[in-house]
């Protein structure tokens, strides 16, 4: 049987938010899971209930300024990857710790399977699996062409749209949400660069995730142009010391549309994908 359970948390700076638990009775491990870039934590039940089904706990984490985040971004309210890398990350792996002993996974779509890699190589010793779906770093060379040409024209506009704007307006461009401009400030250096940094941290966070160890299993999808192959072996390349096996799933496998939110209504494939390392 599977409890659902809501946690709250509050990270250090005061903001509020909470997890959304999946915790089956006897939990061969616990995941920590990061959504993407404007996505609530309740679109991923579905997920975690495949998952908790196998008997992994997931515990769902809230983005700053989403769905049960005390914050909203504006003019006058802003962060960037280090709030979330210092101040959101801790309190919610400390929140999965008051849940059990069982081994811990981290792991995240899109943005959050990135930051899951950077905050694991924060924490070296904490994480022994990664899973990653639909996910990668957004440096451009990594896409194929010619969408990937125009990406650095985007990586320069969006955070001058955000500036300007004071968020970025995601929901009316169709990409995120609404979002703070040191969030797509941060996201957008790493387009251009493939350079994983935060504003305000000195930490040297690529080389701590060329130092982590574990297991990596990484999944794209077929008809994701967003996170295609190339983009997740590019983050894989900066987990040199990690095992990492990548799958690609197909439509007719997950019965719906291989694009990089589809799955999240049919997450079997998915899942199974994941879970498949336990086997």
């Amino acid at each position: 049987m599977t409890r659902s359970i809501l946690i709250p948390a509050q990270a250090e700076d005061g903001h509020r938010f909470e997890l959304i638990g999946r915790i089956p009775a006897q939990p061969r491990a616990q995941l920590l899971w990061l959504p993407a870039l404007g996505v609530s934590a309740r679109n991923y039940q579905a997920f975690a209930d495949a998952l908790a089904a196998r008997g992994v706990a997931v515990f769902l984490h809230e983005w700053r300024g989403n769905g049960s985040s005390s914050l909203r971004p504006s003019r006058t309210q802003d962060w960037a990857y280090r709030e979330i890398l210092q101040q959101d990350l801790p309190a919610s792996l400390a929140a999965v710790r008051l849940h059990g002993t069982a081994p811990l996974i981290i792991g995240g779509h899109s943005l959050g399977g990135q930051l899951a890699c950077v905050f694991a190589g924060q924490h070296p010793s904490v994480f022994e699996r990664f899973w990653l779906v639909a996910t990668g770093t957004p440096y451009w060379r990594t896409f194929p062409a010619p969408r990937g040409w125009l990406l650095p024209l985007v990586y320069r506009f969006l955070p001058w749209l955000a500036q300007r704007q004071g968020t970025l307006p995601g929901r009316r461009l169709g990409f995120g949400g609404t979002e703070a401009r040191g969030l797509i400030k941060d996201w957008a250096r790493v387009g251009l660069s493939n350079h994983y940094a935060a504003a305000g941290m000195a930490e040297d966070l690529e080389g701590a995730m060329h130092r982590l160890g574990g297991q990596a299993q990484a999944v794209v999808l077929e008809q994701d142009w967003f996170a295609p192959p190339g983009s997740m072996q590019g983050l894989l390349a900066k987990l040199p010391q990690v095992r990492s096996q990548l799958q690609v799933v197909s439509a007719s496998a997950l019965g719906t549309r291989a694009d990089h939110f589809a799955w999240m209504k049919s997450p079997e494939a998915v899942a199974q994908a994941l879970f498949h390392s336990f086997e």
